[in-house]
């Protein structure tokens, strides 16, 4: 399926048919592409690059539809990255995590630092967080093959 390009995200890189590589919703996903673009909420004068997911209910363009500035892309494969990395030896902690030390890592980023950290705040953090490690081990093929492709792109492009 063609993903619009009548609508106020103007798309300029794209990738239609996303549904058939949507992880394990593949062949059955409402995220019917992925589009580098123009953004939406672009002003005169000052214009951003923004990714977009489309969703389609099976009738028209869902609302649902997500789009995000290209460094919170970025900022989420990091989050995504450092979950891994912590889960790799999670085992290690009784909760799954250090609950003196509940801070995974401060990432440097423009001056300042992201601070990756297990959210204790959760009243649920130690049920959720064996959930969460459970679909992170059941995902590991698919996530796997992504940041391998994504790990040699990186490094064709000098990263």
């Amino acid at each position: 399926m063609k993903i619009p390009v009548t609508l106020k995200h103007k798309p300029v890189i794209v990738v239609d048919d996303y549904e058939r590589v949507d992880g394990r919703r593949a062949y059955d996903s409402d995220a019917k592409g992925l589009s580098l673009g123009l953004a939406q909420w672009n002003d005169r004068g000052n214009v951003e690059i923004s990714a977009k997911v489309w969703r389609h209910t099976g009738e028209r363009w869902s609302r649902q539809s997500e789009e995000l500035p290209l460094h919170r892309v970025l900022d989420l494969a990091l989050l995504i990255c450092r979950s891994m990395q912590h889960f790799q030896e999670a085992y290690r902690y009784e909760k799954l995590y250090d609950s003196q030390k509940t801070a995974l890592e401060r990432i440097g980023l423009q001056g300042d630092a992201m601070t990756v950290r297990v959210c204790t705040d959760n009243p649920m953090i130690d049920k959720d967080i064996q959930l969460f490690r459970d679909c992170i081990s059941k995902d590991d093929e698919l996530i796997g093959e992504r940041l391998r492709a994504l790990s040699a792109i990186l490094k064709d492009m000098g990263y």
